[in-house]
């Protein structure tokens, strides 16, 4: 039987991990993958709503991560023209690009909830 070459590529490894980092930076924080998620499920949002949606967050905070997103392409913002002005969020075409990753995460943190909860029934 014929061993496979083992084939130790450090730049494939630092370019992925530099990717992840890359990743976690955009995305790091308490809020954004909830602001992200919010922003998936329902499309166009204007900040009050998204407030409301995003369960815990304060105003400031909403405020800033919104920046942040939408400094990094995920989000854009729009000024409605009407009175009182109105402001909609909605993620990029780049930002809805992460609707499988979220799913993806969704997924995982279920299947581990649910090990965790069979490891204590044990």
């Amino acid at each position: 039987m014929k061993k496979k070459a083992v084939v130790n590529d450090t730049s494939v490894c630092q370019v992925r991990i530099q990717a992840i980092s890359d990743t976690m930076s955009v995305l790091s924080g308490k809020w954004k993958f909830h602001i992200v998620g919010t922003l998936i499920e329902g499309n166009k949002l204007g900040f009050m709503d998204l407030l409301r949606e995003v369960n815990g967050i304060g105003t400031k905070m909403l405020s800033k991560e919104l920046q942040d997103l939408e400094m990094n392409q995920l989000v854009s913002r729009t000024v409605m023209n009407t009175k009182p002005i109105t402001v909609e969020y909605a993620l990029t075409e780049y930002g809805k690009t992460l609707s499988p990753l979220i799913d993806e995460l969704a997924k995982w943190g279920v299947g581990y909830r649910q090990s965790i909860i069979d490891s204590k029934s044990i």
